[in-house]
């Protein structure tokens, strides 16, 4: 398909992407939309960034407008399942822009912010549900909500969804849904645990695989700079004092090393936003909406946030801490040269921290290039 003209999906739909100008659909598109606007079962392989959410988005807008129902009472006719807040807060916002033409409600719930405001929403139902599986289940145990009438399952970053631990809970939430109903899988990796868990709960799906396992971004150059843990902070600040750094995420391992490198450039006069799980939700919002709006250059994130932020422009990213997991590291640089843009990744590594490289090197089936210390950057002696 080279047009989303071509897929016949609802005029309402087409005329809400026609005004946001897409035109030509991307590889997962390409594959995804047709068999699940069939109502076949879907298993989709794609990184980041490469539209994701409207390859299951769209024929799920489709479906819905064409098989006018009311949703139940405190319940839904579609559950889209997310690993963080950010990640079910955008995809909420792509299914009110893409159905923007039509008469569908859907409301988005996560934890750390108020239940009642959330109960109150669901209680006339919603068509379309995005969730994190822990408020979920929060609502189900209080009976402020129902899935016996879901008719569409979606999980997003399903591997992420694992390694954040929400395996029982999806375990639990699958029981409770019908056996009758679609089912739509994505993930940027397929390990033999997303593997199994597409085996158990899909049937008979279509396999769409866009990337091979685990490949980085095409268009995102990668550098790895050695320094030992005492030099990175000064190298960071280093880094940033370049104008032409214009929007850069900082990844760390830790939220506390998230904090403790926000303070480190306040000291140096560089503005930075952290943004992780111990902050709340109207501080995240804000962090993020400061870096989008281009008010703060300088976001400073933990791998959990890594696959809910989806900003345009975003010009590098720096690994101050390598990730112990390696396909966090193809999450983590597949934050830049996004829709089409270039983008530079640079990772920071210490002696501890070889042994990931060699870990992300294998799994990306690639040697990423060292670089030098920048000119003019004399580094801190070691710490004993």
């Amino acid at each position: 398909m080279t047009q989303f003209t071509d897929f016949g999906l609802a005029q309402p739909v087409l005329k809400a992407l026609e005004e946001a100008g897409y035109h030509t659909p991307t590889p997962i598109q390409s594959q995804a939309i047709r068999p699940a606007m069939e109502g076949r079962d879907l298993c989709g392989i794609a990184q980041t960034g490469t539209g994701k959410t409207a390859a299951f988005a769209l024929p799920i807008l489709h479906r819905l407008s064409l098989e006018k129902r009311h949703a139940p009472r405190r319940g839904c006719r579609v559950l889209v399942l997310s690993p963080t807040r950010e990640l079910a807060n955008q995809i909420a916002e792509s299914f009110s822009d893409y159905g923007k033409h039509l008469p569908l409600t859907n409301t988005v719930v996560f934890g750390g912010v108020t239940i009642g405001r959330q109960e109150r929403a669901l209680a006339p139902g919603v068509d379309i549900l995005v969730a994190t599986p822990g408020r979920l289940i929060d609502l189900v145990d209080r009976r402020s909500l129902t899935l016996e009438g879901v008719e569409i399952l979606v999980l997003d970053e399903a591997d992420q969804m694992l390694d954040l631990g929400f395996i029982h809970a999806l375990k639990r939430i699958v029981k409770m849904l019908p056996a009758k109903r679609q089912s739509l899988f994505f993930s940027a990796t397929m390990p033999k645990n997303i593997a199994g868990l597409a085996d158990q709960y899909l049937r008979d799906p279509v396999q769409v695989a866009v990337t091979p396992v685990a490949t980085t971004a095409e268009r995102v150059e990668q550098q790895v700079i050695f320094a030992h843990t005492g030099a990175k902070q000064a190298l960071l600040a280093h880094i940033l004092r370049d104008p032409k750094i214009e929007r850069v995420l900082v990844f760390t391992r830790t939220k506390h090393g998230a904090d403790r490198v926000v303070r480190g450039l306040d000291k140096v006069g560089i503005a930075a936003s952290a943004i992780h799980g111990n902050k709340s939700q109207p501080q995240r919002e804000r962090a993020l909406a400061a870096f989008k709006d281009g008010q703060c250059r300088v976001l400073v994130a933990t791998d959990i946030a890594a696959r809910g932020i989806d900003v345009e422009a975003v010009s590098h990213v720096v690994n101050f801490d390598l990730p112990n997991v390696p396909e966090s590291y193809v999450h983590r640089i597949g934050r830049t040269a996004r829709a089409g843009a270039d983008g530079l990744a640079i990772s920071f590594c210490n002696d501890e921290e070889k042994a990931y490289l060699r870990d992300i090197e294998r799994i990306t089936r690639q040697r990423i290039p060292v670089g030098a210390f920048p000119e003019g950057f004399t580094p801190p002696s070691r710490q004993e």
